[in-house]
């Protein structure tokens, strides 16, 4: 049974079909078609009574014009103020977040974490948040206080308004490094100490010793590292560091 578009002859047979006043199944026997084609090509173009082969055949022609411009039209990219493509800002927070989930933040975090940083004032709201996540506002509020707790976002209220705002800090890595250090001296006096009532020189004791070695060089190296990049961009524009120099100071491990 052939199949594809009907022929400008095809077309021809039909009309000369329905002049004779055969069914539209004794004409698609006689063109070996299915009767559904030959029932949507008269439908669609005007009817038992109307319809022309000659016409049909150039509506068709049209139609397939018509579809083959639009699938090689590629359209407009939806843009924001900026003028850059929202798909592309989007699938780079989804990447963003994907790599903040690899790190060990939980995924709604992450996802708070992404969408903050993709957002120029760096901060939203809750309302924000879930409009923008789609999740819900316990959700939201489970997420923000786990930021909180680990220093990555503050909490800001609007002048003049009820709501507050969830803001990253231009030093929150910063902050972050210094406290991953203090953690690491926690770790590496808890080893040591522990190497003390072990015994150096056991096994177990030996271990701990290493342990509390290795955290304590590179906890020392971390806060080395945020020292030196706050002192290199204490001038710039980006510095936010300026504003916490005494939290910094309290959070440097012993």
């Amino acid at each position: 049974m052939p199949g594809g578009r009907l022929s400008h002859q095809e077309r021809r047979t039909i009309a000369e079909g329905l002049a004779e006043g055969l069914a539209y199944g004794e004409i698609a026997r006689g063109l070996d078609r299915p009767t559904s084609t030959v029932t949507r090509e008269v439908n669609r173009n005007g009817g038992p009574a109307g319809y022309r082969a000659d016409q049909a055949h150039r509506a068709t022609e049209r139609r397939a014009r018509r579809r083959k411009t639009a699938m090689n039209q590629t359209p407009p990219a939806e843009t924001d103020a900026h003028g850059r493509d929202r798909q592309a800002v989007r699938g780079f927070e989804e990447q963003f977040t994907a790599l903040l989930v690899q790190t060990g933040l939980p995924k709604t975090a992450a996802r708070v974490l992404g969408c903050l940083y993709a957002a120029d004032t760096g901060s939203r709201t809750a309302a924000e948040l879930v409009e923008r996540l789609r999740v819900s506002p316990a959700t939201i509020s489970l997420a923000v206080h786990y930021l909180e707790e680990q220093e990555l976002i503050r909490r800001e209220r609007d002048p003049g308004k009820r709501h507050q705002r969830y803001v990253i800090d231009d030093d929150v890595w910063f902050r972050a490094m210094l406290a991953s250090a203090s953690v690491n001296a926690l770790l590496a006096e808890a080893a040591h100490q522990g190497a003390r009532t072990l015994g150096a020189t056991t096994p177990a004791g030996m271990r701990l010793t290493g342990m509390g070695r290795f955290l304590t060089h590179v906890g020392q190296d971390l806060v080395t590292s945020a020292e030196r990049w706050r002192e290199a961009c204490s001038s710039g524009p980006a510095s936010g560091t300026a504003n916490h120099p005494q939290q910094a100071q309290d959070r440097r491990p012993g």
